[in-house]
């Protein structure tokens, strides 16, 4: 079975590339000399600076693969080629949600980088899902555990 692509933007692609050269560097250097002054220290049966350490390691290791995973499969979206007539991956997008007389900003990104705190949600989400391929002016509802949440695009942009 193919493994899944990673849509990612530009500046997702550059934060997973920094965080995975920071942990080969950095972190597996830090890692590697807690080990070290825990061994120092003698008995490992019973060294909690010892497990915590190969514990951090493990976690280290476990995100460096994943990160390099993603980077293999990734699809970046060139934000210059953004078809701004459509919403897309690589929009943002304003909206008039019109059940809380209220203007929300999405910024449309793949399923790796979406970060709800920062208004920054999958193309794979239920709202993603609606929001694509729709255009200024279009209404659009989305079905959310809470019901149906009605939604009308008045804004597209580049992130």
């Amino acid at each position: 079975m193919a493994d899944k692509k990673n849509i990612l933007t530009y500046t997702g692609l550059k934060k997973l590339e920094e965080e995975l050269q920071n942990l080969k560097v950095v972190k597996r250097q830090e890692v590697a000399q807690k080990i070290k002054e825990a061994r120092e220290q003698g008995d490992l049966s019973e060294n909690a600076e010892y497990d915590a350490a190969k514990d951090e390691q493990r976690d280290i290791e476990a995100r460096i693969e994943e990160l390099e995973k993603i980077l293999k499969n990734a699809e970046v979206v060139v934000e210059d080629e953004i078809d701004l007539n459509k919403i897309n991956v690589g929009c943002t997008v304003t909206v008039y949600d019109f059940e809380y007389d209220e203007e929300l900003e999405f910024s449309i990104v793949g399923s790796t980088e979406a970060n709800s705190l920062e208004m920054k949600i999958s193309n794979e989400s239920p709202v993603g899902r609606a929001l694509i391929g729709r255009k200024l002016g279009d209404n659009v509802e989305v079905e959310s555990p809470e019901g149906v949440v009605s939604y009308k695009v008045i804004a597209i942009k580049r992130s």
